[in-house]
């Protein structure tokens, strides 16, 4: 291989590389609120599970790229609007998206989901991951087509993807259990679906929504949400302890 494809193939390597990581926290948030409805013992296979099944799938779609490209064809058009197959695909994700971030939140506004054990029979967890490889599949399109359109070589696309997938399993456990261990930023996580659910169906009815906006937005709020658990942490310390009741 000459040096300078050499050095391209490197460069396209890396850049595809952290934007499949970048690309992936949407995924992460998803696989963290799903999984952490199993029992505490279950989380960590379920997230496993998830994740392996993300890479196996996305790996597929760069093998039959050609059928990936073929979505993209318009099917059939509505008031003038060409609909492809990644447009379906796209809004049946983003409106199941939408619907399970706001049944989540209900639980946790109404505080049903304090309430409840997680139920542990095997039916649940298998259809925890079949949702999660669900939601991988609409995940996956983009993620597929933007390594397409950076790089040339498959073996570079693939080893984007399978390095991304890695530093998601790496760190999906830790967000998982630290979403888990702060109510407050469950809720604002589950926000986040909502404006990644509404995006995918914008996208898929054919209008463009920058992700930087989206990313900028979901830092922005966590920031602030971090920045607010801290004062509470320090004014629960301060308090004083509160005088008993007289009788």
């Amino acid at each position: 291989m000459p040096e300078s494809t050499l050095l391209e193939s490197g460069i396209a390597l890396i850049t595809l590389t952290l934007l499949e990581i970048v690309l992936g926290i949407d995924n992460i948030l998803v696989l963290s609120i799903m999984t952490n409805r199993l029992p505490k013992h279950r989380q960590a296979a379920g997230r496993f599970i998830g994740l392996l099944g993300a890479m196996g799938m996305r790996v597929l779609l760069l093998v039959f790229m050609k059928a990936i490209l073929g979505l993209t064809r318009p099917l059939f058009a509505v008031a003038g609007q060409e609909v492809s197959g990644r447009d379906l695909i796209l809004i049946a994700g983003g409106l199941f998206l939408l619907a399970k971030a706001v049944y989540e939140i209900h639980q946790h506004v109404e505080g049903r989901g304090e309430e409840r054990r997680p139920p542990t029979g095997s039916a649940v967890f298998i259809w925890v991951i079949v949702q999660i490889m669900l939601l991988d599949l609409v995940f996956s399109l983009d993620s597929v087509i933007t390594a397409v359109g950076m790089a040339r070589e498959l073996w570079v696309m693939i080893t984007a993807i399978v390095v991304a997938i890695l530093m998601m399993m790496l760190f999906a456990g830790p967000i998982g259990r630290f979403i888990q261990r702060h109510p407050t930023l469950a809720v604002l996580a589950l926000s986040f679906l909502v404006l990644i659910g509404v995006t995918l169906i914008v996208e898929g009815c054919g209008g463009h929504v920058d992700k930087a906006y989206l990313y900028f937005a979901m830092g922005f709020s966590l920031v602030v949400e971090l920045l607010n658990l801290r004062v509470l942490r320090r004014y629960v310390k301060r308090r004083p302890p509160t005088a008993p009741a007289e009788a």
